[in-house]
């Protein structure tokens, strides 16, 4: 197995901190004519503290990869990939809505 690039390493160690499984935080990179993808891989339970508010701390993570990615002359990208059993907002949302409707009268 390849070493991890310093982009990599980087994402681990920030999702890491913030999540409460790191054991679960796995990075997969490929470079092609677009430029770096790196894509993340944690817990379900874990989705909440990556994405955060209204998105915030993953576009914050994503504009740290692109400082980074500009300082190398490459373009990064992250993609956090959804893991099965999330709700990834949708459920939390009909869950909400069907809390309300049982409150009408």
């Amino acid at each position: 197995m390849a070493s991890k690039t310093a982009d990599q390493e980087f994402v681990e160690y920030i999702v890491k901190s913030i999540v409460s499984h790191p054991e679960d935080v796995k990075t997969e990179r490929k470079v092609d004519e677009m430029g770096v993808l790196l894509t993340l891989k944690i817990n379900a339970a874990d989705m909440g503290f990556v994405v955060g508010r209204q998105g915030q701390t993953a576009r914050s993570i994503r504009t740290l990869l692109k400082i980074i990615g500009a300082r190398n002359n490459a373009r990064i990208n992250l993609k956090i990939e959804e893991p099965e059993g999330s709700t990834g907002g949708r459920g939390r949302r009909a869950t909400t809505d069907a809390d309300i409707d049982d409150l009408k009268i």
